[in-house]
């Protein structure tokens, strides 16, 4: 690569890394914020969470679309329109008169956050080879770090100190500096020249999003409801109809040879499993704090601090090791030890601790998944060739927002299996079982972690396209 491209990726990861801090951020942002947007716009509960699910959804479903049409448009040209839509449909959430009109702008700011985490991912691996990418990724993620950290403070802090508006409004200097300065700096860029899938685009897109719809509404219809059962046996009949579309396309929006390597398969099903785990007991650890120790929104978010913060610091360590060792000796450790510190959360839950006994094992699952964040990705990316960073880029981004959701609901139904929301004993009861599932979750993902592989020629990019040979989507 050239020197000035070289010059060039201190800037790229941090702009990369502001936008998927936004996007990061947005998805934890509005939990500590609820009561207050309730006390303002009014809404039932359930109305209330779709502030946070129209987000996930749009996110999950658009994820792989837009991948595609940044190999196809040009990366920076439609991340940079994926800036601006998200900067907008910030001003709009802030500016929301009506619970409706929030949950629509929410909707749209997914769609803005489905463009940014692929492409950033794409545009920045792009410019370093494959020997440096898990340097990049560790310090992209360890910037972006922030916004997990960030969200529950932030949103608590705004929150009590301004109005929930203000948790919308922080967006939009941070998405204008971005979409300015990735015109300056970022480097078009396309992938593989192949015809537009739009058979694919329809089926994946509507596919996901019926799957994703019926998860986030089956833990309050109700898992036997006929809209959710209808919703979830949509979204699968599609996705396998998109799977049998892909084969038989010449031009695949998603090649499924990607999926013949052993790496890149572990890779996606880990990130599923990773952040199942850690958006689940994100949720979970925020209503038992405010609902079950009766602590105030602020002072939620920092008493995640210890667990939130640690990829700040940890991250781009586990980078420069991955970069030596591989994905496999620190995703597998890392989970196992994710899953340490979420049992004996367990324990300190059940003989009613003090907060200061949290922060040992809040410690201990910071630094485990934080081994995984920057890894797993890097491993996937890094048993793809070049032309088909984009796609591939896509596919994990799109499953590790599927895990969200799943994982969510997942603890939701083991939450109100043995506990409630009527006091905190119920609270307490009905977190402990849940977490339970947040521990197999990540135990499951070390399992899987297992399979990462390093490549053992001399040259990676040989290896790896070898390893995926897609003649009709070259041709």
């Amino acid at each position: 690569m050239s020197t000035q491209t070289e010059s060039r990726r201190p800037l790229v990861v941090l702009l990369t890394a502001v936008a998927y801090f936004m996007t990061t951020l947005d998805a934890l942002v509005v939990v500590t914020a609820l009561p207050s947007i309730h006390a303002d716009l009014g809404g039932s509960v359930a109305a209330l969470q779709w502030t946070v699910n129209a987000y996930s959804l749009a996110f999950a479903t658009g994820i792989i679309t837009a991948s595609v049409l940044g190999d196809r448009l040009g990366r920076r040209r439609v991340y940079r329109a994926g800036l601006a839509l998200f900067t907008l449909a910030s001003v709009a959430c802030a500016l929301a008169p009506t619970l409706a009109a929030l949950v629509a702008f929410r909707a749209v700011q997914g769609v803005g956050a489905a463009i940014l985490m692929p492409l950033g991912m794409t545009l920045l691996t792009s410019v370093f080879p494959a020997e440096k990418r898990g340097v990049a990724v560790g310090l992209w993620g360890g910037i972006a770090g922030l916004g997990v950290a960030a969200g529950p403070l932030i949103g608590g802090a705004v929150t009590q100190g301004l109005d929930w508006h203000w948790v919308f409004w922080v967006n939009v200097p941070v998405g204008v500096a971005a979409w300015i300065g990735s015109r300056i700096v970022l480097a078009e860029s396309r992938g593989e020249h192949s015809g537009l899938d739009v058979p694919g685009m329809a089926l994946v897109a509507a596919g996901i999003g019926s799957l994703v719809w019926g998860l986030v509404q089956g833990p309050d219809a109700g898992w036997s409801a006929a809209r959710t059962v209808v919703a979830l046996v949509t979204g699968a009949v599609l996705l396998v109809a998109f799977l049998l579309w892909e084969r038989r396309t010449p031009t695949p929006m998603v090649p499924l040879a990607l999926f013949g390597h052993g790496t890149f398969a572990a890779a996606a099903a880990t990130c599923l499993m990773m952040t199942g785990s850690v958006y689940s007991m994100a949720f979970l650890t925020s209503e038992f704090f405010q609902l079950g120790r009766g602590d105030d929104p602020l002072g939620t978010g920092l008493r995640f601090l210890p667990w939130t913060a640690t990829p700040l610091l940890v991250a781009p360590v586990a980078g420069i090791l991955f970069d030596r060792i591989g994905a496999r000796p620190l995703a597998v450790p890392g989970l196992l030890m994710q899953s340490a510190g979420f049992l004996w959360i367990i324990h300190l839950a059940g003989v009613h601790a003090s907060y200061a006994s949290y922060i040992a094992p809040f410690v201990l699952a910071g630094v485990g998944i934080s081994m995984v964040l920057p890894s797993v990705p890097a491993a996937g990316l890094n048993a793809v060739p070049p032309e088909f960073l984009g796609r591939a880029s896509g596919v994990l981004n799109t499953l590790q927002q599927v895990g969200a959701v799943v994982g969510i609901a997942a603890v939701t139904v083991a939450f109100d299996a043995r506990g409630s929301l009527a006091s905190p004993a119920a609270v307490t009861s009905g977190y402990r079982a849940a977490v339970v599932v947040t521990v197999c979750l990540s135990t499951i993902g070390a399992l899987i972690a297992l399979n990462l592989r390093r490549p053992h020629a001399a040259t990676v990019d040989e290896v790896e396209t070898a390893s995926i040979a897609v003649p009709d989507a070259a041709a």
